[in-house]
Protein backbone atom coordinates (compact mmCIF):
# COMPACT_ATOMS: atom_id res chain seq x y z
CA UNK A 1 0.00 0.00 0.00
CA UNK A 2 1.66 3.42 -1.06
CA UNK A 3 1.95 6.10 1.75
CA UNK A 4 1.88 10.03 1.76
CA UNK A 5 2.54 12.89 4.24
CA UNK A 6 0.81 16.26 4.26
CA UNK A 7 2.63 19.24 5.62
CA UNK A 8 0.61 22.68 5.45
CA UNK A 9 0.55 24.88 8.20
CA UNK A 10 -2.91 25.85 7.79
CA UNK A 11 -4.41 22.71 9.69
CA UNK A 12 -8.38 23.20 7.97
CA UNK A 13 -6.19 23.02 4.20
CA UNK A 14 -3.98 20.03 5.46
CA UNK A 15 -7.07 18.34 6.42
CA UNK A 16 -8.91 18.69 3.73
CA UNK A 17 -6.82 17.33 1.66
CA UNK A 18 -6.50 14.36 3.41
CA UNK A 19 -10.11 13.99 3.14
CA UNK A 20 -9.89 14.17 -0.61
CA UNK A 21 -7.44 11.85 -0.87
CA UNK A 22 -8.99 9.58 1.11
CA UNK A 23 -11.94 9.43 -1.24
CA UNK A 24 -10.13 9.75 -4.92
CA UNK A 25 -7.20 7.36 -3.87
CA UNK A 26 -8.56 5.41 -0.94
CA UNK A 27 -5.61 3.00 -1.19
CA UNK A 28 -3.35 5.69 0.01
CA UNK A 29 -2.03 5.36 3.37
CA UNK A 30 -1.23 9.19 4.87
CA UNK A 31 0.77 7.95 7.71
CA UNK A 32 1.57 11.93 9.37
CA UNK A 33 0.41 15.28 8.74
CA UNK A 34 3.01 18.29 9.94
CA UNK A 35 2.40 22.15 10.12
CA UNK A 36 5.70 23.18 9.65
CA UNK A 37 8.68 22.62 7.44
CA UNK A 38 10.68 21.15 9.94
CA UNK A 39 8.59 18.81 11.65
CA UNK A 40 7.77 17.90 7.93
CA UNK A 41 11.12 16.86 7.14
CA UNK A 42 12.02 15.06 10.50
CA UNK A 43 8.86 12.49 10.19
CA UNK A 44 9.41 11.69 6.07
CA UNK A 45 12.79 10.62 7.82
CA UNK A 46 11.58 8.52 10.38
CA UNK A 47 8.25 7.29 8.55
CA UNK A 48 9.74 7.12 4.69
CA UNK A 49 6.76 7.62 3.26
CA UNK A 50 6.11 7.30 -0.89
CA UNK A 51 4.86 10.65 -1.36
CA UNK A 52 5.17 13.77 -0.05
CA UNK A 53 2.28 16.29 -0.74
CA UNK A 54 4.55 19.96 0.91
CA UNK A 55 2.73 23.38 0.88
CA UNK A 56 5.75 26.11 0.06
CA UNK A 57 5.28 28.67 2.44
CA UNK A 58 5.84 27.16 5.96
CA UNK A 59 7.73 28.24 9.30
CA UNK A 60 10.75 27.05 9.96
CA UNK A 61 11.92 25.14 6.82
CA UNK A 62 9.92 26.20 3.65
CA UNK A 63 8.51 23.37 1.30
CA UNK A 64 11.39 23.73 -1.21
CA UNK A 65 13.93 22.99 1.17
CA UNK A 66 12.33 19.77 2.72
CA UNK A 67 12.22 18.48 -0.55
CA UNK A 68 16.11 19.18 -1.20
CA UNK A 69 16.78 17.60 1.74
CA UNK A 70 15.03 14.22 1.25
CA UNK A 71 15.65 11.04 -0.59
CA UNK A 72 13.32 8.34 -2.26
CA UNK A 73 10.33 10.80 -1.22
CA UNK A 74 8.38 11.58 -4.59
CA UNK A 75 7.15 15.47 -3.70
CA UNK A 76 3.96 16.83 -4.82
CA UNK A 77 3.51 20.96 -4.11
CA UNK A 78 0.24 22.15 -2.79
CA UNK A 79 0.99 25.76 -2.67
CA UNK A 80 -1.53 29.00 -3.32
CA UNK A 81 1.32 30.70 -4.96
CA UNK A 82 2.14 29.97 -9.14
CA UNK A 83 6.09 31.52 -9.05
CA UNK A 84 7.10 28.77 -7.40
CA UNK A 85 6.62 26.53 -10.29
CA UNK A 86 10.16 26.79 -12.26
CA UNK A 87 11.98 25.96 -8.79
CA UNK A 88 9.33 23.39 -7.68
CA UNK A 89 10.63 20.97 -10.73
CA UNK A 90 14.46 21.85 -10.83
CA UNK A 91 13.84 20.04 -7.63
CA UNK A 92 11.63 17.37 -9.38
CA UNK A 93 8.23 17.36 -7.88
CA UNK A 94 6.11 14.84 -9.45
CA UNK A 95 3.30 17.34 -9.58
CA UNK A 96 2.34 21.46 -8.71
CA UNK A 97 -0.92 21.78 -7.27
CA UNK A 98 -2.28 25.30 -7.07
CA UNK A 99 -5.03 26.18 -4.37
CA UNK A 100 -7.97 25.91 -4.17
CA UNK A 101 -7.70 21.93 -5.59
CA UNK A 102 -10.20 21.10 -7.80
CA UNK A 103 -10.90 17.09 -7.93
CA UNK A 104 -10.21 16.65 -11.80
CA UNK A 105 -7.12 18.54 -11.40
CA UNK A 106 -6.32 15.87 -8.07
CA UNK A 107 -7.54 13.19 -10.05
CA UNK A 108 -5.12 13.78 -12.42
CA UNK A 109 -2.32 14.30 -10.11
CA UNK A 110 -3.12 10.98 -8.42
CA UNK A 111 -3.04 8.74 -11.99
CA UNK A 112 0.41 10.16 -12.34
CA UNK A 113 1.43 9.15 -8.85
CA UNK A 114 -0.69 5.54 -9.04
CA UNK A 115 1.78 5.15 -12.17
CA UNK A 116 4.79 5.58 -10.64
CA UNK A 117 3.67 3.78 -7.89
CA UNK A 118 3.58 0.54 -10.01
CA UNK A 119 6.51 0.99 -11.81
CA UNK A 120 8.64 1.98 -8.29
CA UNK A 121 6.89 -1.52 -7.04
CA UNK A 122 8.76 -3.24 -9.79
CA UNK A 123 12.27 -4.68 -8.42
CA UNK A 124 14.85 -2.73 -10.21
CA UNK A 125 18.91 -3.51 -10.52
CA UNK A 126 20.76 -1.39 -8.43
CA UNK A 127 23.02 1.35 -10.24
CA UNK A 128 26.74 0.17 -10.76
CA UNK A 129 27.85 3.50 -9.36
CA UNK A 130 25.40 4.39 -6.72
CA UNK A 131 26.15 7.33 -4.28
CA UNK A 132 25.53 7.40 -1.06
CA UNK A 133 23.31 9.72 0.46
CA UNK A 134 24.45 11.21 3.91
CA UNK A 135 22.67 12.80 6.35
CA UNK A 136 22.51 16.77 5.99
CA UNK A 137 20.08 17.76 8.63
CA UNK A 138 19.29 16.71 12.10
CA UNK A 139 16.49 16.88 14.31
CA UNK A 140 17.36 17.96 17.59
CA UNK A 141 16.09 18.71 21.10
CA UNK A 142 13.83 16.66 23.73
CA UNK A 143 10.19 16.57 23.90
CA UNK A 144 8.62 19.19 22.22
CA UNK A 145 11.51 21.41 22.27
CA UNK A 146 12.72 20.22 18.82
CA UNK A 147 14.39 22.11 15.66
CA UNK A 148 16.55 21.71 12.55
CA UNK A 149 20.03 22.06 12.46
CA UNK A 150 22.46 21.64 9.68
CA UNK A 151 24.77 18.85 9.72
CA UNK A 152 27.13 21.75 8.68
CA UNK A 153 26.70 23.88 11.77
CA UNK A 154 27.86 21.15 13.92
CA UNK A 155 31.41 21.15 15.32
CA UNK A 156 31.46 17.59 16.96
CA UNK A 157 29.39 14.64 18.33
CA UNK A 158 30.03 12.89 21.66
CA UNK A 159 28.36 10.05 22.66
CA UNK A 160 27.18 10.92 26.52
CA UNK A 161 24.93 7.88 28.21
CA UNK A 162 21.61 7.42 26.57
CA UNK A 163 22.37 10.40 23.86
CA UNK A 164 24.37 11.66 21.58
CA UNK A 165 25.49 15.74 22.42
CA UNK A 166 25.81 17.81 19.39
CA UNK A 167 28.34 20.35 20.20
CA UNK A 168 27.93 24.04 17.99
CA UNK A 169 29.92 27.34 18.25
CA UNK A 170 27.50 28.59 20.63
CA UNK A 171 25.40 25.74 22.20
CA UNK A 172 24.49 21.91 22.16
CA UNK A 173 21.70 20.12 21.51
CA UNK A 174 20.85 16.28 22.50
CA UNK A 175 19.21 13.64 20.05
CA UNK A 176 19.01 9.86 20.92
CA UNK A 177 20.79 8.78 17.47
CA UNK A 178 23.72 6.73 18.49
CA UNK A 179 27.20 7.72 17.87
CA UNK A 180 27.96 4.94 15.66
CA UNK A 181 24.87 5.36 13.59
CA UNK A 182 25.28 9.17 12.83
CA UNK A 183 28.93 7.99 12.29
CA UNK A 184 27.41 5.37 9.44
CA UNK A 185 25.44 8.47 7.93
CA UNK A 186 27.77 11.24 7.63
CA UNK A 187 29.87 11.86 4.87
CA UNK A 188 33.33 10.50 5.62
CA UNK A 189 35.04 13.60 3.57
CA UNK A 190 33.15 15.74 6.26
CA UNK A 191 33.60 14.62 9.76
CA UNK A 192 36.18 11.65 11.07
CA UNK A 193 36.05 9.88 14.37
CA UNK A 194 38.49 10.95 16.89
CA UNK A 195 37.87 9.04 19.64
CA UNK A 196 35.38 6.10 20.51
CA UNK A 197 33.03 8.88 21.52
CA UNK A 198 33.63 11.54 19.56
CA UNK A 199 33.20 12.53 15.83
CA UNK A 200 34.13 16.05 14.48
CA UNK A 201 34.08 18.11 11.32
CA UNK A 202 36.94 17.90 9.73
CA UNK A 203 36.49 21.67 8.66
CA UNK A 204 36.02 22.24 12.35
CA UNK A 205 40.46 21.37 13.27
CA UNK A 206 42.74 23.65 13.67
CA UNK A 207 45.22 21.74 14.61
CA UNK A 208 46.79 18.74 16.64
CA UNK A 209 48.44 19.30 20.02
CA UNK A 210 50.63 16.73 21.70
CA UNK A 211 51.29 16.78 25.21
CA UNK A 212 54.17 16.12 27.37
CA UNK A 213 53.07 12.16 27.96
CA UNK A 214 52.48 12.13 24.08
CA UNK A 215 48.43 12.53 24.11
CA UNK A 216 47.09 13.65 20.99
CA UNK A 217 44.37 16.29 21.39
CA UNK A 218 42.47 17.78 18.49
CA UNK A 219 42.05 21.76 18.67
CA UNK A 220 38.55 23.55 17.20
CA UNK A 221 38.89 26.82 15.75
CA UNK A 222 35.46 28.54 17.14
CA UNK A 223 35.67 26.98 20.75
CA UNK A 224 38.31 26.00 23.25
CA UNK A 225 37.63 22.67 23.53
CA UNK A 226 40.48 20.44 23.59
CA UNK A 227 39.40 16.94 22.00
CA UNK A 228 41.09 13.56 22.82
CA UNK A 229 42.80 11.61 19.72
CA UNK A 230 43.20 8.17 19.77
CA UNK A 231 45.90 6.43 18.52
CA UNK A 232 44.23 4.13 16.85
CA UNK A 233 42.53 7.07 14.85
CA UNK A 234 45.56 9.09 14.54
CA UNK A 235 46.43 8.37 11.55
CA UNK A 236 44.35 10.55 9.15
CA UNK A 237 45.54 13.57 10.93
CA UNK A 238 49.45 13.28 10.03
CA UNK A 239 49.26 15.58 7.41
CA UNK A 240 47.82 18.60 9.55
Amino acid sequence: MPTALIADDEPLLAAALQSALARLWPQLAVIAVAHDGAIALAEINRLRPDFAFLDIRMPGLDGMAVARSVAGCRVVFVTAYDEYALQAFDAAAMDYLLKPIDDPRLLRCISRLQQLASTVAMPAPAPAEAQPEYLNWITAGLGNSKRLIAASEVLYFKACDKYTELVLATETQLIRTPLKELAARLNPREFAQIHRGLLVRLSAVQSIEQDMLGRNFVLLKDREDKLPLSRSYAAQFKSM
